[in-house]
């Protein structure tokens, strides 16, 4: 007796072979869509972009030493990142931006992205070790340290200083890559530091501005939930010219020549003038366009750095 299927039952299999197929590599899509957004990934292009920039100014990377120092760079901030999806799971849960990230969605597991987190830290330590030089992956294991107990953990709920603090997490990448190509750290290296530590607060509270009531819905005491909008605008422009006058510091001290100097000259008074526009208007339309300027601020200059060194 023939038992093979007939053409008809095959007609009737084939649909529901490719469905189920369909099915399991959208789920593997969706699973790793998932995991690199724990990363937070729109973030890391900042940072990687002033670390890469950081290393041409240091010296003349060869592109492997490059590839290898992002890599590890990427790791670290990716398991900041996962790290703190893990811990403000609550918080993000209750904010209309935050509560279809993978985690209060309930795609990713509170443990499963801790792990991933913590392993992410633990590579990157071990590949910048082995690949680049421990003073590089030290410094990036103390961005991460940084960014997870003294921003995460201590500053973020608790004082309207946090972004002000905890930016100094944020600004560890060009220390990294400095050290990456030289083994050490030197004055410019410092000062490319504290440029990213006070662009950090004007470009998040533009931001903040534009969240308030989420924040204030959470509890999280931003600048402008606990003291106001007037005095979040006045302290934005208090650091936008705080910043201006750091930049400058790497030009008197020799560290840049005439191109950088024309350049952060010219972006550092669009800035202010941003931030003078926002104190004036004080409307969220100045406020979403200082912080796109922020971005573009803060890559433009970085870029401007390597031309210097390199022209």
């Amino acid at each position: 007796m023939n038992t093979r299927p007939t053409g008809a039952a095959h007609a009737i299999e084939a649909p529901h072979l490719g469905l189920a197929t369909d099915q399991r590599s959208a789920s593997t899509r969706q699973v790793l869509a998932d995991y690199i957004e724990l990363t937070k990934p729109k973030v890391q292009s900042l940072l990687l972009l002033t670390t890469i920039t950081t290393m041409y100014v240091a010296g003349d990377p060869s592109p492997l030493l490059v590839v290898l120092t992002c890599l590890g760079g990427y790791l670290s901030a990716g398991g900041a990142g996962a790290v703190n999806h893990w811990y403000d799971r609550d918080i993000d849960a209750r904010m209309a931006r935050t509560a279809a990230r993978p985690v209060p969605s309930g795609r990713v597991s509170p443990s499963a992205a801790l792990a991933f987190g913590c392993t992410l830290a633990g590579l990157s330590f071990l590949e910048l070790s082995v690949t680049v030089n421990v003073l590089a992956a030290t410094l990036s294991f103390a961005g991460f340290l940084g960014y997870i107990f003294l921003y995460t953990v201590w500053l973020k709920r608790r004082t309207p200083q946090n972004i002000v603090i905890g930016g100094a997490a944020g600004a560890i990448p060009p220390l990294v890559g400095w050290a990456a190509v030289t083994g050490s750290l030197s004055g410019t290296a410092v000062l490319l530091f504290f440029i990213v530590f006070f662009w950090t607060p004007p470009h998040f509270w533009a931001l903040s501005l534009l969240m308030k009531e989420e924040y204030a819905k959470v509890g999280v005491p931003m600048l402008p939930v606990v003291r106001g909008e007037t005095e979040t605008r006045r302290q934005i422009l208090l650091y936008t010219v705080l910043l201006y006058a750091v930049t400058q510091l790497p030009f008197c001290a020799g560290g840049f020549g005439d191109i950088y100097l024309v350049v952060s000259i010219a972006l550092g008074l669009g800035f202010i003038a941003g931030a003078i526009r926002l104190y004036r208007r004080a409307d969220r339309r100045s406020a979403l366009q200082l912080y796109l300027f922020s971005l573009a601020y803060l890559a433009l200059l970085f870029c401007t750095m390597v031309a210097d060194a390199h022209l």
